[in-house]
């Protein structure tokens, strides 16, 4: 999404400076190309040495020195940028940008920008509810530029409130959505479930699977980049739920099939790339079970909560997945017929370097219709946005499924 883009990263005069080189390091690690450009005050917390040396690139901070081979760099720079980035954005910079005051190299550089800009907040306690910087960000978000909440927590002053600028994974989500040309899922409604849940034995052990919920995670992102609102029922993973979503923790086959019934009543899209436990213990252990003894452990089927959304979300377009090792094939036409859904995204997970835990996947996708389309191999990102253009053609081509 960021590879080869050319991204202006704006740094201003705040303590959560610091911060901007965190995101330029993941800026640079997405494949952007990034040059800095300070404001008058942002050299006082962190110099252009560490930004150009993390970059490699030169750094705009001054707009009229004389030595500089870059006079009017604010302007070419403009013109061939992808995306602005201002990350902290504080109080002053909000103003200046809102009332048209170019009096260092990035208030010029926001004023020659056609290209999308996005700002991330930064600030003590109180001034973010202040009316002067109310106004001053209703007429930024009015004009296309697209403003982030900050967050709330402890401020540098010792205050405690809204001003916290966002973590740059929060930050580097919301510019790939303002990059995103594609906003063909706007006012739809996706349900996305993700990873494996966890089979109680007893209170120290459980039952589950390999999978790392990166597929769903994937999916849930890319809805949400494409203007969906999005709800996520994920299972346990190390992953950070994707800024902006809504994020519903599981552990249980059962919570998940509670939670996924509750929301995909107002689905217009429900993804299922979780990797639900088929059993779970019929009587789990209330204590730690000891010794060192063979055990024979009573299994009964969890409840098959693809087929039970898909039976009964009759208004909704039904994604589910199968993860198969042998009669690939096969097995996934035998799982279309029997699940009831509209798409079957179907991977051989016998192969290395694919499928669970791995950040690849090639896949198989399979309609009710009788289409078959196979995906090569290629990072999740890029096989979740794959599989949600399917959807938004299989349903424009498509009568959809009507309630009864």
């Amino acid at each position: 999404m960021l590879d080869g883009r050319e991204i202006v990263l704006g740094v201003t005069g705040s303590i959560a400076a610091y911060k901007a080189v965190l995101v330029l390091r993941e800026l640079t690690a997405a494949g952007a190309r990034v040059t800095v450009c300070l404001s008058g005050n942002a050299r006082h917390f962190v110099g252009p040495l560490t930004f150009r040396t993390l970059s490699g690139r030169p750094v705009l901070d001054d707009l009229f020195d004389p030595q500089s081979d870059a006079a009017v760099e604010h302007v070419a720079i403009a013109e061939r940028a992808h995306a602005v980035l201002v990350a902290p954005a504080t109080a002053n910079v909000l103003a200046k940008a809102a009332h048209g005051i170019a009096d260092d190299a990035l208030t010029t550089l926001l004023l020659a920008a056609r290209c999308p800009v996005l700002m991330a907040p930064a600030m003590d306690g109180g001034m973010w509810d202040h009316p002067a910087v109310t106004e001053n960000v209703a007429t930024l978000r009015r004009r296309g530029v697209t403003v982030l909440e900050p967050d709330s927590g402890a401020l540098a002053s010792g205050l405690s409130g809204k001003g916290r600028l966002p973590e740059p994974a929060a930050i580097l989500e919301a510019l790939r959505r303002v990059l995103t040309p594609v906003r063909d899922l706007a006012g739809e409604r996706v349900l996305v479930t993700a990873g494996p849940t966890r089979e109680p034995i007893d209170p120290v052990r459980y039952i589950s699977n390999r999978s790392s919920g990166k597929m769903g995670y994937r999916l849930a992102a890319a809805a949400f980049r494409r203007g969906a609102e999005v709800v996520l029922v994920s299972g346990p993973t190390a992953i950070a739920p994707p800024s902006g979503v809504t994020f519903v923790p599981v552990e249980t086959a059962e919570e998940m099939r509670e939670a996924v019934l509750r929301h995909a009543g107002a689905a217009t899209i429900v993804v299922k790339a979780a990797a639900v436990a088929d059993y779970r213990t019929k009587a789990p252990s209330a204590t730690k079970i000891k010794g060192k003894h063979d055990l024979t452990l009573e299994l009964t089927p969890n409840p098959d909560i693809l087929r039970e959304v898909a039976a009964t979300a009759r208004g909704a377009f039904v994604v589910g997945f199968a993860a198969e090792t042998h009669d690939v094939a096969a097995n996934a036409q035998a799982k279309l017929a029997a699940k009831g859904v509209d798409l079957l995204v179907v991977n051989d997970v016998s192969q290395r370097g694919i499928g669970f835990e791995a950040e690849d996947n090639e896949v198989a996708l399979l309609d009710r219709w009788g289409g078959h389309r196979a995906l090569p191999r290629m990072p999740k990102a890029e096989v979740a946005e794959a599989i949600l253009s399917h959807v938004v053609a299989l349903r424009a081509a498509r009568p959809r499924r009507v309630s009864i």
